[in-house]
């Protein structure tokens, strides 16, 4: 069934075809050849090729432009999709401009989801089913006012339906089954079409609450997000005569971003595009970067096989980076062997070279990048300054902007953080810092009532109301209030038992630490026996790994105090600091929030094994989850413009305990002439060339013991590759500024051959004296150049300085 006033949307708009073919076409000027081909190329299937950088926006809506201006289709006959509002936005504005008044009557141009709820709002009434209704069969179909859930009416609906089944949703939580519900439906799956493999999901019961799930939905008259897509593939499969309208209708179809397709919506546009075939996609498989939330990189690698005789026309030349920024690029994705191929040029001139240096820890990453980006930005380093909003700092994960969100308010350094809220304002930490304030002062009722019910403890409103009341006639604190509710109690059930084991608990950890037990320490004790930890173990969302490594990083955090509260005034103090959003602000943003965006300065740091790629995500995904993760280097390398600066570090603590970090396998994947490294001499010992492999290995085979870091380099791959051994023969090489007087060592347990007293002589600095000495770290005083901390090796002994060679 159709609304038989369909056909009135579609009259054509007030600029005809036949004008507008006659107008000259100014938006073909300035295009390459392969754009300019790929725009003129209009009928049959076309996959548009485009790499990072290569204009493809404009190459996109310069096709649209030229399809009416052919007299080829009317606007309201092409369908144009994109991923996101604003990409739809910016494609609307620049056909505006192109068009004129042309563009106003293009009603299908948007997302996936917008272009969804029109189709579905038209035929909601071929969506329905029998369902049971208080015990009774019901013919029930979806009507055209339908609510659209957002994701806490899912959970609360979801939530409603496992304590139906009688299931501890602790421990099989609402989101999780809102996950694998949203996962089947990306596949386009169905209650009836769940395959085998995933009967077993949700302890077993997850098809059933699915389907349970769908029939509520359907007597709410409501859908969700994912339903948008599945009710309309379903209703093109089972109702031809809507599906040949709307190919009729839609005559040209053009998708951006194709490599991000999930197989649902690669289900629609296969349908809609079966008859005429006209479909135009755009994409770039190198940057398929969201198979974690559905994207299906095969979607655009198979896309020759899906429409014989496409013709696939490559956007090769750059308009954004360097060639040295552009090579190594290439070099990194040149990895993968899941890819079409391309090779990306531009006529921009050279540049510098790609940089690569090591750090000691992730600590000593966040100060130089900080003071690199301080040097560029008063022009202290041979260039034109550079403005801090021209440049970027992007993350494999959130975790890793502590560091530098620390290290900035520390010295002032504007800064922002994009696609999500700066670290100490995000909520796993401020529920954390709660906790730990209300241990070092138990009259924050703020506080308690942040973390009364959080985890959930069964304490309602009425419950906390309880305690507000009991604590007010007594003229207590709020922790106190509860104490007394628990004696009295007048809180019983469940809560109350919960409400007694947080009272117990603060007790506790405020003896604890008036005792003076290790602030680390408490503090996991206190995330760990407050039930917070376990909350988020068990939130089985694609967020919680990521608000438990914050958890681990605030932990961390608490190394460089003496105290919790030194650690929650030096917070206050620094958060404090209100920053004006009109003066310039260097970038923080993850990698995955990065694409489509570009920098001139761009810093990649955290390039070590396991943190970049991602272990997780390699043992998630094996050899696929190793390729999408290369996907992500090759994105991160091509958000910059002049200047890319690739760091990692040697050492990265965790939960107060040191752990050796390897370089990443990527960065032996960058090409030797393109990439300049700026790691100082001794970082890994200054044995790890040749000679150092050697004596490694002939130490393990003779039975001897060697350190954890000189064994897995031993054993590892990665240290006999050409990119390992350009950074050992780079080694020797004096360190540039501002890198020279960092504190770079070896080895975390490193005993120097200096004592304090000592006199010394450095070959910049000239003779001093020792003062301090931890590990190979030395602090010495010099007789010109003041207090300096370096590493022991850089230093003779003051009676040797003949020997120093000039």
């Amino acid at each position: 069934m159709t609304d038989s006033t369909d056909s009135d949307a579609f009259e054509a708009p007030s600029l005809s075809a036949r004008a507008m073919a006659a107008r000259p076409a100014p938006y073909l000027d300035g295009l390459n050849p392969a754009q300019l081909q790929a725009v003129q190329t209009l009928d049959g299937p076309v996959l548009m090729l485009a790499g990072a950088g290569t204009g493809k926006t404009r190459a996109l809506t310069a096709r649209i432009a030229h399809l009416m201006a052919q007299g080829k289709a009317r606007p309201n006959e092409i369908l144009a999709v994109t991923f996101t509002n604003k990409a739809a936005r910016e494609m609307k504005d620049r056909l505006g401009r192109m068009m004129g008044q042309a563009a106003e009557g293009m009603p299908w141009l948007g997302t996936f989801h917008s272009v969804c709820v029109k189709l579905l709002r038209r035929h909601a009434e071929l969506v329905g089913r029998k369902v049971s209704v208080g015990g009774e069969a019901r013919d029930l179909h979806l009507r055209s006012n339908f609510t659209i859930l957002d994701t806490d009416d899912q959970n609360r609906l979801l939530k409603q339906l496992i304590q139906a089944a009688d299931i501890d949703e602790k421990r099989w939580p609402p989101r999780m089954l809102a996950g694998i519900i949203d996962h089947w439906k990306n596949r386009a799956w169905t209650p009836d079409k769940v395959p085998a493999n995933e009967a077993g999901a949700f302890d077993g019961h997850g098809v059933a609450l699915y389907r349970a799930y769908q029939d509520r939905l359907l007597t709410l008259n409501a859908v969700d997000f994912g339903d948008l897509l599945l009710h309309v593939i379903h209703i093109f499969q089972t109702h031809d005569d809507v599906l040949a309208q709307y190919r009729r209708w839609f005559r040209y179809i053009l998708v951006d971003e194709y490599q991000d397709t999930n197989v649902a919506q690669y289900l629609w546009l296969r349908l809609l595009a079966g008859g005429h075939r006209n479909i135009c996609c755009v994409g770039d498989d190198d940057q398929s970067i969201y198979g974690w939330r559905g994207a299906e990189v095969g979607n655009i690698l198979r896309f020759e096989k899906d429409f014989e005789g496409a013709q696939i026309i490559r956007l090769e030349q750059n308009y954004r980076s360097t060639p040295h920024i552009l090579a190594a690029a290439s070099a990194v994705i040149a990895g993968n062997k899941g890819r079409l191929g391309k090779t990306l040029w531009t006529k921009a001139e050279e540049g510098e070279k790609v940089r690569l240096i090591g750090h000691w820890d992730g600590d000593e990453e966040a100060r130089w990048i900080g003071e690199e980006a301080e040097s560029l930005q008063r022009g202290t380093r041979g260039l034109d300054r550079i403005p801090l909003d021209s440049m970027a700092i992007l993350v494999r994960a959130a975790h890793q902007m502590r560091a530098f969100e620390d290290r900035f308010l520390t010295i002032g350094l504007p800064y922002r953080v994009i696609g999500g809220p700066r670290f100490y304002e995000r909520l796993e930490i401020r529920d954390a810092m709660a906790y730990f304030r209300l241990v070092v002062s138990p009259d924050d009722d703020l506080a308690f009532e942040r973390i009364v019910n959080t985890p959930k403890r069964g304490l309602g409103d009425k419950a906390q109301q309880t305690i507000q009341v009991m604590a007010r006639s007594n003229g207590v604190s709020l922790v106190e209030g509860a104490r007394l509710c628990v004696r009295t109690k007048t809180i019983g059930g469940k809560g109350g038992k919960a409400l007694a084991e947080l009272v117990d608990g603060l007790a506790r950890w405020r003896a604890e630490l008036l005792d003076g037990r290790d602030h680390i320490r408490l503090a996991e004790e206190i995330l760990d026996e407050s039930g917070y930890t376990t909350f988020w173990q068990n939130e089985k969302t694609p967020e919680a790994p990521g608000r438990l490594e914050n958890l681990k990083e605030l932990v961390k955090a608490l190394e460089g105090f003496e105290n919790l509260q030194g650690f929650l005034e030096h917070v206050s103090l620094i958060m404090d600091n209100e920053q004006s959003q009109s003066e310039p602000q260097i970038t923080l943003m993850t990698l995955h929030a990065a694409k489509g965006l570009e920098f001139p300065v761009v810093f990649l740091p955290g390039w070590e094994d396991g943190l970049f790629p991602s272990q997780r995500s390699m043992d998630e995904s094996g050899m696929k989850g190793l390729e999408e993760e290369r996907r992500l280097a090759y994105v991160g390398i091509t958000r910059a413009e002049e200047i890319c600066t690739i760091s990692f570090a040697a050492n990265r603590r965790l939960y107060g305990q040191w752990q050796s970090a390897l370089p990443s396998r990527f960065i032996d994947e960058l090409p030797t002439e393109h990439v300049e490294v700026l790691t100082p001499p001794g970082l890994y010992g200054g044995g790890f060339g040749a000679t150092g492999m050697a004596a490694a290995q002939q130490a393990a085979m003779s039975g001897g013991v060697e350190s954890n870091l000189q064994d897995k380099a031993a054993r590892a791959d990665v240290y006999n590759s050409p990119g390992w051994r350009r950074l050992q023969s780079n080694a020797t090489r004096p360190m540039r500024q501002p890198s020279e007087a960092k504190n770079l060592t070896i080895d975390a347990t490193a005993v120097s051959a200096f004592t304090e007293g000592d006199r010394v002589f450095h070959q910049k600095f000239g003779y001093g004296e020792v003062t301090g000495v931890e590990g190979d770290k030395l602090e010495v005083s010099f007789d010109k150049a003041g207090v300096k901390k370096l590493v022991g090796r850089f230093l003779v002994p003051a009676d040797q300085a003949g020997d120093v060679p000039f």
